[in-house]
């Protein structure tokens, strides 16, 4: 079986994986694991997301947090090739976004997102997708023109926690219309766990043989039922060279509470326990991938050391079986 010999992880911690979490998680913490993350190799960082965080409270330091990573003398002589980027699935949090790149402390990189479901697509954003489609032309090329890198996530690929089945061919043909409208890569994210690693192997397939750009595609995935780093195999068996994850696979949705208080977060399809779900963890990819003799541009020690510190700052241990066990031993011992 051929094998990429390098490819592509980014972290996406600090706002996928923070925002499931049901207490506020410190915006000096939030600072801490993106310096250690660029510091260890990561020079792809999800931020944050600039939509209303009334309903995400997780993320009512947007602004703070920015400033903060590009102020800090800790990674200054590494920014230069770091990309940050921020969640912005509406046109106020695209503005947002526009404005703080203009002012010189802003994301490289922004997301917009549609699922190939209408009914989650219309729960998670607010709009149909054909008002949607409609929306993001306009905003990808304001954003663009403001030198802004755009990602257009195709989420529900494989399954939708509110319609069920869904139908593959249709997240290649958004794929494209992504491109036909400026998007700089896009993100192929399985939403909720329902990706199993042969339809992965398929729809990856399928997707490199439609696409001129391979490069400019990325794997994201849950690991709700267990079968997340099975994915990303699967994955890598196909071609895919792009990847992104969490440290101890925490994340997934806004939390409906947070600090004690209710809040609207994801909805009713929020899970029963969400202790339960979470995305790949970076950690255990990480040294899979090292294992395999795939060069990731990482520390694994230093990746190793991050996740023991990010149970300490969410309180409780989590998924990394790495972080559990360690490494597979490099030489003799004795």
């Amino acid at each position: 079986m051929n094998y990429p010999k390098k490819v592509t992880i980014g972290d996406i911690t600090v706002r996928d994986g923070f925002q499931h979490e049901e207490k506020f998680i410190p915006t000096e913490a939030k600072l801490w694991v993106a310096e250690q993350l660029i510091l260890a190799g990561f020079r792809h960082i999800e931020v944050t997301n600039f939509g209303n965080p009334k309903g995400m409270p997780q993320f009512k330091d947007a602004v703070t947090l920015f400033k903060l990573i590009r102020d800090s003398k800790k990674i200054s002589h590494l920014m230069k090739d770091v990309r940050l980027t921020a969640v912005t699935i509406r046109e106020k949090a695209i503005e947002r976004a526009i404005q703080a790149k203009q002012e010189g402390w802003g994301p490289d990189r922004i997301l917009l997102m549609v699922s190939t479901s209408e009914s989650h697509h219309k729960t998670n954003s607010g709009l149909s997708l054909a008002d949607y489609w409609k929306m993001s032309e306009e905003w990808v090329k304001k954003a663009r023109d403001a030198g802004l890198n755009v990602n257009g996530t195709v989420s529900t690929i494989w399954g939708c926690p509110i319609e069920g089945p869904t139908d593959m061919k249709k997240a290649i043909e958004f794929t494209k219309r992504w491109f036909d409208i400026g998007a700089t890569d896009v993100e192929h994210a399985d939403h909720d766990g329902s990706a199993s690693p042969d339809r992965v192997y398929k729809y990856f397939t399928m997707l490199l043989e439609s696409v001129d750009n391979p490069h400019k595609q990325i794997a994201h995935f849950h690991t709700t039922r267990g079968w997340g780093i099975a994915n990303v195999l699967a994955a890598l068996q196909a071609g895919m060279t792009n990847f992104e994850s969490t440290m101890g696979g925490i994340g997934g949705q806004p939390a409906n509470f947070v600090d004690g208080v209710p809040v609207s977060g994801t909805g009713e399809y929020y899970y029963k326990d969400p202790m339960t779900v979470g995305l790949v963890n970076t950690e255990d990819m990480v040294v899979m991938m090292d294992e395999m003799g795939i060069d990731t541009g990482l520390d694994v020690d230093k990746v190793l050391e991050i996740g023991k510190m990010v149970e300490r700052i969410v309180g409780r241990g989590l998924r990394s079986e790495a972080i559990r066990n360690g490494r597979i031993p490099k030489h003799m011992k004795g």
